[in-house]
C-alpha cells in the first residue's frame, strides 16, 4: 500500500542550478579530495566494481580502494593500477562472503564514501554484509547502496543503522524496495526517500528525506546499457567523498551521468555506447560546469 505522503513539486536540474550550487573545492592533495571504498566484484562480475571505481576517480575523488573477491583481486589491481585492493573471502561459487567484509574494516573506517553493491551476486551474503559494513564505517562516512545491496535492504530500512545513505535503484530495484510496481516515478522516488531515510536517485529523479525532489529527466535510451548503473553509483560516491552532502552528490552525479549519455548519443550513436565510455565522459561534463 502506498504511504500517504504529499509529493513535493519537482525542481528541474539545469546547468544554472548546478553552477549556483558549486561542489566543494579541494586543496590539491588526494586526501583532500576524499577516499572512496567500493565493495563488490564477485568472481562472475568484477568489472562492475572496476567501472564504479573508475567513475569515482573520473569525477575527482582522490583515493580509491576496491574490496573485491579474493579470486579476482590481483587481476582487478592490474586492470586499475590507480586503486588499492582488499581481497575478500568468497563462497565456493565465487560470491563475496558477507562476514568477510571485516577484512576491509580499516578502509571502511577511513573512507569518506563507501559504495556497496557493484558486482555482488548473493542476496543472503549481501544481507549479512550490510550491517557489518555500516557498523565499521566512520561516523561521517556516506554509504551508497546499489544493485544487490538494494535487494538486501528491501523491507529492512534499519539494516544499516543511521549512517548517511544514498540509494541508486533502477525502476525494478525501486519496485522491490517499495514492495509493489512503480507507477509514478516522482512520487515513488520521494516515497523511497521517506521510507528508507535516504537520498534516492532513480531514473533521473532525486529525492531527499527532508522533502526535496529534483528531476534531471529520463536520460538518453543508450544509458540503459550493462554497467551504466555502476558508473552512476561510482560517480555519486566520488562526489560524496569530495565533500558534497548526499543530496548534492546525487543531483550532480545524476545530471553528469545523463549529460555524458547525451554527449555520447550525439558523437557515437543513440544506442551502442559503453558504460566505460560514460565513465570517461564524466570529467568532460564536469569541467563544462566549472
Amino acid at each position: 500500500m502506498r504511504e500517504r505522503t504529499t509529493t513535493p513539486a519537482p525542481e528541474r536540474v539545469t546547468p544554472e542550478l548546478l553552477r549556483a550550487w558549486p561542489l566543494p573545492q579541494p586543496s590539491g592533495s588526494k586526501r583532500s579530495r576524499g577516499e572512496v571504498l567500493v565493495v563488490g566484484g564477485a568472481l562472475r562480475s568484477p568489472g562492475a566494481a572496476l567501472l564504479a571505481g573508475r567513475a569515482a576517480l573520473r569525477i575527482g575523488a582522490g583515493r580509491l580502494t576496491l574490496a573485491v573477491g579474493a579470486s579476482v583481486a590481483a587481476p582487478v589491481a592490474v586492470a586499475l593500477p590507480e586503486c588499492g585492493v582488499v581481497p575478500l573471502p568468497e563462497t565456493s561459487s565465487g560470491s563475496v562472503r558477507g562476514a568477510g567484509v571485516r577484512a576491509a574494516a580499516a578502509d571502511l573506517a577511513s573512507a569518506d564514501a563507501v559504495l556497496i553493491g557493484p558486482g555482488l551476486d548473493d542476496a543472503a551474503e549481501t544481507a549479512r554484509m550490510l550491517p557489518r559494513a555500516a557498523h565499521a564505517a566512520g561516523h561521517d562516512t556516506v554509504l551508497v547502496l546499489d544493485a544487490y545491496a538494494l535487494g538486501a535492504l528491501a523491507g529492512h530500512p534499519r539494516l544499516v543503522g543511521n549512517v548517511p545513505r544514498i540509494l541508486t535503484p533502477n525502476t525494478e530495484e525501486a519496485a522491490r524496495l517499495l514492495g509493489r510496481d512503480t507507477d509514478d516515478l516522482d512520487a515513488d522516488t520521494f516515497e523511497l526517500a521517506r521510507r528508507y531515510r535516504a537520498t534516492v536517485s532513480c531514473f533521473g529523479r532525486v529525492a531527499s528525506p527532508d522533502g526535496r525532489l529534483l528531476t534531471v529527466g529520463n536520460g538518453d535510451p543508450g544509458l540503459g546499457t550493462s554497467g551504466s548503473g555502476d558508473a552512476l553509483a561510482g560517480a555519486i560516491a566520488g562526489l560524496a567523498a569530495r565533500g558534497a552532502d548526499p543530496l548534492q552528490a546525487a543531483v550532480w552525479g545524476t545530471y553528469l551521468h545523463a549529460s555524458a549519455g547525451d554527449a555520447l548519443a550525439a558523437s557515437v550513436g543513440r544506442l551502442g555506447y559503453l558504460a566505460s565510455e560514460i565513465v570517461d565522459r564524466l570529467t568532460v561534463e564536469l569541467d563544462a560546469l566549472s
